[in-house]
């Protein structure tokens, strides 16, 4: 008689993952399937070996300032082959770390992708396997832009990049968002000959753009030439080169790095026979993460709400627990009752949370932009950080609509922002907050203190104080 599961988890990236262990650690009996490798794309060919890098280059630049002090070459050894040593990491966390979490998960791994053969079965390797529900975490992979040409040349993407053998010459890099960002300044770090083109108006897009110009100009620094607003027209094959054609100029190179955008992974799934709806942003969904058949639910990059792996490892959490608490839906569950926070991991750091102030300018809300600078503050100034600043977009009463860090560890010190919007919080509640001396985090205290300082030099603020100062 064949097995029925509770839960049947497609692909083991982070939005998988994380069903897959909670589900086990409620008891359930849970079949995950992934084509590929433990991990997803996350794990193996985007956010963990880009950090990877982006380390190795921080480390070989470091060596390289000291040299240009020291006016000297210093014998520290770097790995001769930084591909290999990414690979190196990948394994260790695969086999000691992943696998580790896992085992009480059934995993069917490696054996080809899984396809429904209705709405409550879905056959992979010449089998087939029911539930009672199941969870589609497919995630995304490299939208291919139609560019006359591109389809003729060995191009690299975010999969096939940490498989190369060694470092090129020269990199072209289509594309001005994470990977882009974090690539172009990890290579150009590395030694290679960089340029950048895409099509928005300044890198990172959806970020405010006194950062982002922040950004672009420490990626400026490290040699990588940068070109917004560029059209490509055309791409081709000469000899061992690709010379690519825009509006800015024609450029050749050795490698051609793709990171234009995502597209969700739904090939050969058969959808269709489950009878699941789906348009080209991905699989359509409910605010839970349910599809159009009830029992089965679509989470992370493939359903196109947040295309994060943090943002799939929070929708699987909810997926679940909406799952096996209904009753509460309506009160916990909902995708968009939490906000999405990202985070670009270049030096210096890019993290942002909320609304920008375009979108609030377009909203006709009324705010005020309080910024702390990491220029002013003894801790970031003996680190030799003094790139960026902390803002923070604030109603008159303290009400927090977005903030913005770019510069050292800003993924990290946006945390309490998040907790605080989350919350609702107010900016005066972060001011009262005692925070560790000297952190980094202690900027936010810092733009708290800035904004109450500004709203004591209003006259009539001023004359309340003496009189209540005064008198009692």
């Amino acid at each position: 008689m064949q097995k029925k599961y509770d839960m049947l988890v497609i692909g083991l990236g982070p939005g998988g993952m994380a069903l897959s262990a909670m589900g086990t650690a409620m008891g359930l009996n849970v079949l995950a399937i992934e084509k590929d490798k433990l991990g997803g794309e996350c794990l193996n060919t985007g956010c963990i070996p880009s950090k990877a890098l982006l380390k190795i280059a921080s480390v070989r630049r470091t060596i390289a300032e000291l040299e240009k002090y020291a006016l000297e070459k210093i014998d520290i050894p770097l790995p001769i082959k930084p591909f290999e040593r990414v690979q190196d990491h990948l394994k260790y966390i695969n086999e000691e770390k992943t696998a580790n979490m896992f085992a009480k998960v059934e995993i069917i791994i490696d054996k080809g992708g899984a396809s429904f053969v209705d709405a409550k079965t879905v056959a992979v390797g010449g089998k087939s396997y029911t539930a009672k529900r199941i969870y589609i975490a497919t995630g995304t992979k490299a939208f291919i832009p139609p560019i006359p040409g591109i389809e003729d040349v060995d191009y690299l993407t975010n999969e096939n990049l940490f498989l190369l053998d060694e470092i090129p010459e020269s990199m072209f890099v289509l594309g001005g968002g994470a990977i882009g960002c974090e690539m172009a300044q990890a290579f150009a770090r590395l030694g290679t000959q960089v340029v950048m083109a895409h099509m928005d108006a300044h890198l990172m897009p959806q970020a405010d753009a006194e950062a982002a110009a922040v950004l672009e100009g420490q990626i400026v620094r490290c040699g990588v030439e940068v070109h917004n607003s560029a059209t490509i027209q055309q791409i081709k094959k000469v000899g061992d080169k690709i010379t690519i054609t825009t509006d800015k100029g024609e450029f050749t190179t050795d490698k051609l790095l793709v990171a234009a955008g995502r597209k969700p992974s739904l090939e050969g799934l058969g959808l269709d026979k489950a009878g699941i709806k789906y348009e080209r942003g991905g699989i359509i969904s409910d605010d839970y993460g349910r599809t159009n058949v009830p029992n089965i639910w679509a989470v992370g990059d493939c359903n196109g709400k947040a295309l994060f792996s943090h943002a799939a490892m929070h929708q699987g959490m909810l997926a679940l627990m909406g799952s096996v608490m209904p009753f509460l839906r309506p009160l916990k569950f909902k995708f968009n009752q939490y906000l999405v926070p990202w985070s670009v991991f270049t030096d210096p750091e890019l993290a942002q949370v909320g609304k920008t102030e375009e979108e609030l300018k377009k909203q006709n809300i009324k705010y005020e932009a309080v910024k702390a600078n990491y220029a002013d503050y003894g801790r970031t100034i003996t680190d030799g950080k003094t790139t960026g600043f902390v803002k923070v977009l604030v109603s008159p009463f303290g009400k927090i609509y977005g903030v913005t860090a770019v510069g050292e560890a800003a993924s990290e010190i946006i945390h309490e922002y998040i907790l605080a919007m989350h919350k609702k919080i107010r900016l005066h509640d972060i001011m009262l907050m005692q925070h560790s001396f000297p952190t980094v985090a202690l900027l936010n205290k810092r733009v708290s203190e800035i904004w109450m300082m500004k709203k004591m030099e209003n006259p009539r603020m001023q004359k309340i104080m003496q009189f209540l100062f005064r008198t009692f």
